[in-house]
């Protein structure tokens, strides 16, 4: 499957990004340079949907890091939701899921949800 990266024009702020396919050392520059141009925009809060991601490696997780640093030091953040079989269990091995981590359930997005 192709690796594609989609977002709606942001509002408020907050960018709303859906990844597909495998994010990998091929694909990771692609997210980078949508987090940038992103960020260059004004987004200062990325959600990032991975229902339609199928793989995700060490590159991947690193432009997770990486935009959330972005993000941070403008004072926004990067979440992710949506993580099913293979890439949730790399988020669950890495920490992330406790620290990237979207509960639509919580009122205040940036508060960080434990496993």
């Amino acid at each position: 499957m192709t690796f594609t990266v989609t977002y709606a024009p942001h509002d408020g702020g907050t960018a709303r990004l859906r990844l597909a396919g495998e994010l990998d050392m091929s694909t990771a520059p692609e997210l980078n340079a949508a987090i940038d141009r992103l960020a260059a925009e004004g987004a200062r809060q990325l959600l990032i949907d991975l229902s339609e991601l199928t793989f995700c490696d060490s590159t991947g997780i690193a432009a997770f890091v990486r935009g959330d640093n972005l993000a941070a030091a403008d004072g926004g953040w990067l979440r992710v939701t949506g993580a099913t079989g293979r890439v949730h269990r790399v988020l669950q091995v890495t920490g992330l899921v406790g620290v990237l981590s979207y509960d639509p359930d919580t009122a205040d997005p940036t508060s960080r949800s434990l496993p």
